[in-house]
């Protein structure tokens, strides 16, 4: 037989068993040796997750003499900075989900140190963190400040529509949406859902120096589970009807358990460190959320309704339905100076249908009123046939595309022409100009085609520019009898904004720092005079001097200065009985200056066709709004 076969079926001897077995037991220790340490090492730094708040570490008392100088603090550099990143995270997303608004907010300061502009109303400043260093054991009180001489105080009105939480000027960052929030805010009964979310606040500031010691486990853990559940209903509930039952018995066991945390002595500075992190990672949580807000009220406000643009669509449809019926007549009227011309520049059917219509029902003789409406190709056609479809009084309309009017003149790209600008400017009082406290408004100026008047109408020689968010109370028939004593527009001045307020954004172009600025909505021009003036090629150059000088590429960014100054010294003033601003803005407009106004003007962004329209302010706009049209009521149109 072969040597080969027979050792392989035979058993080992007993001797060589017993070596086998121990080299096996050998080589086992040799293994749990390497990952007993290895165990050991990862257990000192590993911790328990809780949700809503980061893991600290368990201290623990190690028997190597490398841990006995285990200093805590240097522990909690890692968890500072998980929250620094927090913050970090927070701010990244609030600046790429910030809104880039067509509409240019400036801030104007008296100071010419503190004079800024502001080219988007969500503009967000960043505010410098708190600062995480070791509270000092003793904080020396600062002497108690004299009230300055010519300081006003702020009442809690004042702070409540010009302060947001953080006592930051809530409408010079977020505009009229202060306002808007404010009036609509709702009282919610959340009483016992405040409270948990105070013992919560306190017991996630606790709970990593308590964890650390290893002597209160016990605490450590109730702590932990108290905390768990407090996140895990408040993330379910806004409102104490929204909590579970028998939630007064859990608010006490959370309070009590905070009690005895309380009695153990802990490292202030370590708890003194968490609550200043959770605190700046609130702050941002809750400016997050105030821009988001601040950003859908936006949206909302300047977004057309979904009625709206149905509206829209379904005119322009049936005009090319229709296209049978003679549309294009042209009247003699157009060109008479003899008549009472208004223009009307907008893209809003029903704005200016109320505008038409609110001024006819208060004339005296409507048929010597002739409105000329001026609006982009995209509208034009649901213009011409909502407007030959419905008719106010003897007035006669006439509906002007801008595209066609530019080709013809060779003027620059249409889609670069605005209708209209309205500017959101916050400026110190002037009455007390070394105040903090600014006032925040809307002023409306002319748009890049109101330059094209005379080129529009060459055989005019007076016409009355309208706003579309205004509505007439009164005859304007007096307007056409008013001497301008040789300027070239009559407007409604606005004195809270002077052009000395703007002298470093002006230059060094010749001006009177006191001359107010003024607003559209109601404006006389005389066309002779602004063909005199050369008013279109002035606003052109200083357009393009105001752009290079303060680097602003945007038209709408530097529109506002270069305009102020092309009419500077050539607006004559209406009395101020002709128009009232400020009914898209101020919910304190009052009744009876609303009575004695001959024109009410709805500047702002809470626009009266808007569901974010101010209430009270929307009747007086809708009485004048036509109703009885067949694509009103399929469009479902109900401002």
């Amino acid at each position: 037989m072969k040597g080969g076969g027979v050792s392989s079926t035979y058993p080992l001897p007993p001797s060589k068993r017993r070596w086998r077995g121990l080299a096996v037991a050998v080589f086992c220790l040799v293994v749990l040796s390497m990952l007993v340490p290895l165990v050991f090492l990862l257990s000192i730094h590993s911790g328990f997750q809780s949700t809503g708040f980061g893991s600290e570490d368990r201290s623990s008392t190690p028997s190597h003499k490398k841990y006995e100088n285990y200093d805590p603090v240097e522990q909690e550099v890692p968890q500072i900075q998980s929250e620094v990143d927090k913050s970090t995270h927070l701010d990244n997303l609030m600046e790429r989900l910030k809104p880039t608004l067509p509409k240019d907010a400036i801030t104007i300061a008296n100071d010419a140190a503190n004079k800024t502009v502001r080219n988007d109303p969500l503009q967000v400043t960043a505010k410098p963190k708190t600062d995480s260093s070791p509270v000092q054991k003793e904080v020396p009180k600062p002497p108690p400040q004299e009230k300055q001489k010519g300081m006003s105080q702020v009442t809690e009105h004042d702070k409540g529509a010009n302060s947001d939480e953080t006592g930051k000027p809530c409408q010079l960052e977020f505009g009229s949406y202060c306002l808007w929030r404010k009036e609509h805010k709702e009282v919610m009964k959340d009483r016992v859902v405040k409270q948990m979310k105070d013992d919560l606040f306190v017991a996630r500031a606790y709970f990593p120096s308590i964890a650390k010691l290893t002597s209160h486990d016990k605490m450590s853990r109730e702590l932990k589970q108290n905390i768990q559940e407090f996140e895990k209903i408040l993330s379910e509930s806004t409102t104490d009807a929204d909590l579970p039952s028998h939630m007064e018995k859990r608010l006490q066991k959370m309070e009590a358990i905070i009690r005895k945390v309380k009695s153990v002595i802990l490292d202030c500075n370590n708890v003194d460190k968490k609550l200043r992190q959770i605190l700046d990672l609130t702050e941002d949580e809750a400016h997050f959320h105030m821009s988001q807000s601040a950003f859908l009220y936006q949206l909302a406000v300047q977004t057309m309704p979904k009625s709206l643009h149905c509206l829209s669509m379904r005119l322009t449809v049936e005009y090319f339905k229709s296209q049978s019926l003679e549309m294009d007549i042209s009247s003699d009227k157009y060109v008479n100076p003899l008549l009472q011309h208004y223009v009307i520049f907008s893209n809003n059917i029903l704005a200016s249908s109320v505008v038409i219509n609110s001024t006819v029902m208060h004339a005296k003789e409507s048929v010597k009123q002739v409105f000329h409406v001026v609006t982009s190709g995209q509208n034009y056609y649901a213009m011409k046939l909502w407007f030959f479809r419905n008719s106010y009084k003897e007035a006669t309309i006439q509906v002007i595309k801008i595209e066609d009017f530019n080709q013809e003149h060779d003027v620059a790209n249409p889609g670069h022409q605005s209708l209209s600008n309205e500017y959101r400017v916050s400026v110190h009082r002037v009455s007390k100009p070394q105040t903090t406290q600014m006032d925040t408004n809307y002023i409306s100026v002319f748009g890049d085609t109101h330059f094209l008047l005379p080129q529009f109408f060459p055989d005019l020689k007076r016409v009355v520019v309208l706003g579309d968010d205004i509505v007439v109370k009164e005859d304007l028939s007096p307007l056409w009898s008013i001497n301008m004593e040789g300027k070239v527009i009559g407007a409604s001045y606005f004195c809270s904004l002077k052009l000395g307020q703007l002298k470093s954004y002006l230059g060094e172009e010749d001006f009177n720092e006191g001359s107010c600025s003024w607003m559209s909505g109601l404006n006389l021009v005389d066309l002779v005079k602004w063909k005199e003036w050369d008013i279109t090629q002035k606003y052109h150059r200083l357009l393009q001097v105001v752009k290079q000088r303060t680097k602003v590429t945007s038209v709408n960014g530097v529109a506002l200065p270069a305009i102020l100054l092309t009419f500077e010294g050539l607006v004559h003033p209406l009395e101020d009985s002709w128009l009232l601003s400020g009914l898209g803005q101020s919910f304190k407009v009052e009744a009876q200056a609303i009575e004695k106004a001959a024109v009410l003007h709805y500047n702002g962004l809470m626009k009266p066709w808007l569901e974010l329209g101010i209430p009270q302010y929307k009747a007086y706009w809708k009485k004048f709004l036509v109703r009885d049209d067949l694509f009103m009521s399929q469009c479902n149109v109900n401002p």
